[in-house]
C-alpha cells in the first residue's frame, strides 16, 4: 500500500513538473499576461512594458461542485487569443463614444482530468478584465460559489490609496456599510484596513514604474458585489459581503447558473495616473440589460436640503427653489426626504405641476428600506415591495416626476444587487431615472441599465454641512476622487456650493466653507455625473459673484472626452473634459504652499484666448482673458483651497 501511495505522489509531483504555462499581450504589446498551474495551483500575472506590476496570484473558487483551487491542470489552448473590437456610445459617463479593442485569451482548468472553469481575459492597451465560467458537474445545473481564491499580488515596495470597508450594522440608524469612509493616502500595503478590508475601486502605486487600479463590473442579481482583504504579504483577496450585511438578512455568498459566469474584475494600469483617469473599462466588458423605454433627459438641478437640511422639505421653500431652478436654466429640483408627511402627496402633485410650467422636473427620494435598517425618514416601505414600488411609479409618471433618489441600502449581498436591478427595472418601465444613496459602487451599470444615472458611494457633501472638519478637508478629499472613485462611475456628489455658510441665511454659524467660488466651478466639471443637483441656493443670485453663477448656468453635466493633466491623490489635480467643441481645463489645490506648475494643453491652439477664471493668494476670484502661447504651455497658480478653470 505504501508503494502505490509512493508511486501516485511521483507521478503527480512529474506531472506538475511540467506545468503549463502561456502568455498573451495587448493589441500594442505592452501588458502581457501570464497564466500556469504551477504546483497545481492556478495562478495569473501582469506586466507593463517590460515591469511586473501584478505578481504572480492565485485565481480559483470553492464551490457547492468542489473547491477548485488546487490540483488543479491547465488543459491545452483550444483556441488562439483574438481580437475583439467594438464600438458603442453612452452618453452619461466621461467619454460619450468609445471604440474598445482588446485581445481575449480563454484558460480551461480542470480537476480530475473534468473542466472546471475557464478564465476569460479581455486585455485592451490599458486594462486586464477577466472573469470565470463555471462548468456543470455531471447533472447539475446551479452552484454556490462560498468564496474565492482570485487575488492581486502586489510588491512589497508598493504604496495603497484605499478606503477602508466598515461592519455592518453601524452608522446612521445601522446603515453600514455605504461606502461612505475616508481614505488612507501613501499607505504600504499588506494591511486590511479596520479589519474588514476595502471597498472597490483600490488605486496603488508600484513603486517608481506606475500604477494599478483594481475594481470589478458587470455586477447584477446574478452574483454578489466584493470587496478586497489585505493581507500582510502584499496579497489583496476577492472578499465577498459579511454575514451581517442588510441586517443579516440575504446570503453572503453567490449562487449561479451554470454554464454560469462571474462579474468581471479589472485591472487598470500605466507609467502615470492617464490610464487610470482615463479608463473605460467598466462599460468596455458589459452590455446593456435592456432597452431604454424613453430618451431620458439629463442636466443641472438644485436641491434645498443640503443648505436647509430637513426643515426645508416643506411646499414654500420647495417651490422657491423651483424659480430659482428656471432662472438658472437648469433642469430639476431634488426635493429630499419627509417630502411625505412635511408636504403630503397632493402637494407633490401640485408642485410637479408648477415646475413643469417652468420648464423644471422633479426627482423625488425616497427610503430603501423595509427590514434591514432602522432609518426613520421617508417614504419608507415602497422601494422594496414590488407591488408598492410600481403603483408609486405609476403615480410619479402621471404627474411627471422625472427620477427618483433612493437612499440606505446597506449591503453588497446578491439579494441586494437584486433590488438595486428591480427598482431599475420597473423605473424604466414607467421612464423614470434612478440615483442612489446610501449605497454600494455603481459596476458598469450606466450601460447595463438604461435608466442609471448615477450613485453617492463617496463621503459626499452633506457631510460639509454636518461638521466643520468636513469643510476643513474638502481640498483634500477632492483632490482624491478624480483618481480613485469618480474613475469607475457616476459620481453623485452635490456640491459647488457658493454660500460661505451652510445655512440658508448664509449667515455666520455652523459649518463655513474654506474653499474659493473658483475651486466650487472647478469641481462642478471634475466630479462627473450626468445628473448634478448643485449645492447653489437661491441667494447666490445677489450674494456670489456675477461671473460664478453665469459660469454655473452654462455648466455641462455631459461629457464626450477626459484627460488627465497633472496631479497626485490628495496634493492636486489638473485635468480636462470636453462638451462638443468646448474644453474646460481646471484645476484644485489641497497643498498648504501654491501649486505653481507649467503644464501643456494639447486641447488648446496657439494663440487662441480662453476664459481664466483664477484665485489669487486670498482666494479672491476673477474671471479675465488668458492668450494661449506659441509652444501651447500655461503656466498655473492655485493657492492652497483654491482653483483654476481655464474654457475656450
Amino acid at each position: 500500500m505504501k508503494r502505490l501511495l509512493c508511486t501516485a505522489a511521483c507521478i503527480f509531483a512529474v506531472l506538475h513538473a511540467f506545468a503549463e504555462e502561456r502568455s498573451f499581450t495587448s493589441p500594442d504589446g505592452k501588458i502581457m499576461v501570464t497564466v500556469n498551474d504551477n504546483d497545481g495551483k492556478p495562478t495569473y500575472s501582469v506586466s507593463y512594458d517590460g515591469e511586473e506590476f501584478i505578481l504572480p496570484s492565485p485565481l480559483g473558487l470553492n464551490t457547492s461542485l468542489g473547491e477548485y483551487v488546487a490540483d488543479m491542470t491547465l488543459l491545452p489552448e483550444k483556441d488562439a487569443p483574438k481580437l475583439i473590437e467594438e464600438e458603442y456610445s453612452v452618453r452619461t459617463i466621461k467619454q460619450s463614444k468609445v471604440n474598445y479593442k482588446a485581445t481575449e485569451a480563454v484558460f480551461t482548468f480542470a480537476k480530475e482530468d473534468k473542466p472546471a472553469f475557464d478564465v476569460i481575459f479581455r486585455v485592451s492597451d490599458r486594462d486586464v478584465a477577466f472573469r470565470y465560467k463555471v462548468y456543470p458537474k455531471r447533472d447539475t445545473r446551479s452552484a454556490v460559489v462560498y468564496s474565492e481564491a482570485t487575488g492581486f499580488q502586489l510588491s512589497k515596495g508598493s504604496t495603497s490609496f484605499l478606503c477602508p470597508q466598515v461592519k455592518p450594522g453601524g452608522g446612521f440608524a445601522g446603515t453600514y456599510p455605504s461606502y461612505e469612509t475616508g481614505y488612507t493616502l501613501d499607505d504600504p500595503v499588506g494591511k486590511n484596513g479596520w479589519g474588514q478590508g476595502y471597498t472597490f475601486p483600490c488605486l496603488f502605486r508600484n513603486e517608481d514604474k506606475g500604477w494599478i487600479l483594481i475594481s470589478e463590473t458587470g455586477v447584477s442579481s446574478a452574483y454578489c458585489a466584493s470587496r478586497l482583504i489585505g493581507h500582510e504579504d502584499g496579497l489583496y483577496s476577492i472578499g465577498f459581503p459579511q454575514e451581517g450585511e442588510n441586517n443579516g438578512n440575504g446570503s453572503a455568498f453567490a449562487g449561479i447558473p451554470l454554464p454560469g459566469y462571474t462579474p468581471w474584475r479589472t485591472i487598470t494600469l500605466g507609467a502615470t495616473l492617464a490610464p487610470i483617469m482615463e479608463t473605460t473599462v467598466p462599460f468596455d466588458v458589459v452590455e446593456p440589460l435592456y432597452e431604454a423605454s424613453k430618451e431620458y433627459v439629463y442636466g443641472a438641478g438644485s436641491w434645498s436640503w443640503i443648505i436647509g437640511m430637513d426643515g426645508s422639505t416643506v411646499y414654500d421653500v420647495q417651490k422657491r427653489y423651483i424659480d430659482f431652478t428656471a432662472e438658472m436654466g437648469y433642469q430639476t429640483v431634488l426635493v429630499d426626504a419627509l417630502w411625505d408627511t412635511q408636504i403630503g402627496r397632493d402637494k407633490i402633485a401640485d408642485l410637479a405641476s408648477y415646475a413643469a410650467e417652468k420648464g423644471v422636473a422633479l426627482f423625488l427620494w425616497y427610503n430603501s428600506n423595509g427590514y434591514w435598517n432602522n432609518a426613520p425618514q421617508g417614504p419608507k416601505g415602497i422601494m422594496d415591495n414590488t407591488i408598492a414600488r410600481r403603483r408609486e411609479m405609476a403615480w410619479m409618471k402621471s404627474i411627471g416626476v422625472r427620477g427618483i433618489k433612493v437612499d440606505f441600502f446597506g449591503g453588497d449581498k446578491q439579494e441586494t444587487m437584486k433590488l438595486y436591478e428591480d427598482i431599475l427595472a420597473d423605473a424604466n418601465d414607467y421612464g423614470i431615472l434612478c440615483v442612489f444613496h446610501g449605497c454600494t459602487l455603481p459596476r458598469g451599470w450606466e450601460r447595463m441599465y438604461p435608466n442609471f444615472a448615477s450613485s453617492e458611494a463617496v463621503l459626499a457633501s452633506e457631510n460639509l454641512n454636518f461638521s466643520q472638519g468636513a469643510c476643513d478637508n474638502e481640498a483634500f478629499n477632492a483632490c482624491i476622487h478624480p483618481f480613485i472613485r469618480n474613475t469607475v462611475g457616476s459620481m453623485d456628489f452635490g456640491g459647488s456650493a457658493l454660500n460661505k455658510y451652510y445655512n440658508a441665511r448664509n449667515a455666520p454659524r455652523g459649518s463655513q466653507r474654506r474653499t474659493s467660488d473658483v475651486f466650487a466651478l472647478a469641481v462642478a466639471v471634475m466630479f462627473q455625473s450626468p445628473i448634478q443637483h448643485f449645492a447653489l441656493a437661491p441667494n447666490n443670485l445677489t450674494d456670489a459673484p456675477a461671473w460664478a453663477i453665469d459660469f454655473m448656468k452654462k455648466v455641462p453635466t455631459l461629457w464626450d472626452e477626459v484627460k488627465f493633466i497633472d496631479g497626485y491623490p490628495g496634493k492636486y489635480v489638473i485635468m480636462a473634459r470636453r462638451h462638443g467643441d468646448d474644453w474646460y481645463v481646471v484645476g484644485i489645490n489641497a497643498q498648504k504652499e501654491t501649486l505653481k506648475v507649467e503644464v501643456e494643453l494639447p486641447m488648446f491652439a496657439s494663440g487662441d484666448v480662453v476664459k481664466c477664471y483664477s484665485d489669487d493668494e486670498n482666494l479672491t476670484g476673477s474671471l479675465k482673458d488668458l492668450k494661449i502661447k506659441k509652444n501651447g504651455k500655461v503656466k498655473i497658480e492655485i493657492p492652497c483651497n483654491g482653483g483654476i478653470v481655464l474654457q475656450n
